[in-house]
């Protein structure tokens, strides 16, 4: 159910990091469905720096608005531009189109501490 190729945290993002230490960010299935239907985005700026843990987005749906938190350090290389004008991809592609933003890892051991799937899985049951 959730994808094998990322980390999660308890607070229901995910991580993949891909070549020299960028990691795009999004929110899970889960807390997608959760949400409902998103309705409107607010993206950390280009060049901000985050650390583990922080709120560093916001999505709002029309049930509530919820903060999203950074899942590791870093610093923002790019945020997911299309979903201005589209924040339901969100909901219909947490994995994929519906990514939030990408990180330059500060410190890539900090992902030791996340969960796997399976993991994740018996978290969100």
């Amino acid at each position: 159910m959730f994808p094998d190729d990322l980390s999660y945290t308890d607070k229901h993002e995910w991580i993949r990091v891909g070549s020299e230490n960028i990691a795009r960010v999004g929110i899970t299935q889960f807390a997608a469905d959760a949400l409902s239907d998103i309705v409107y985005a607010s993206l950390p700026r280009l060049s901000d720096t985050v650390a583990k843990g922080d709120a560093c987005a916001e999505l709002e749906s029309t049930k509530s608005v919820s903060d999203v938190y950074s899942p590791a350090s870093g610093v923002v290389t790019a945020v997911n531009e299309v979903l201005a004008a589209t924040p339901e991809l969100i909901n219909s592609d947490p994995y994929g189109d519906g990514w939030l933003f990408e990180l330059e890892l500060s410190d890539p051991a900090e992902l030791d501490g996340l969960l796997d799937s399976e993991e994740y899985a018996k978290l969100a049951e």
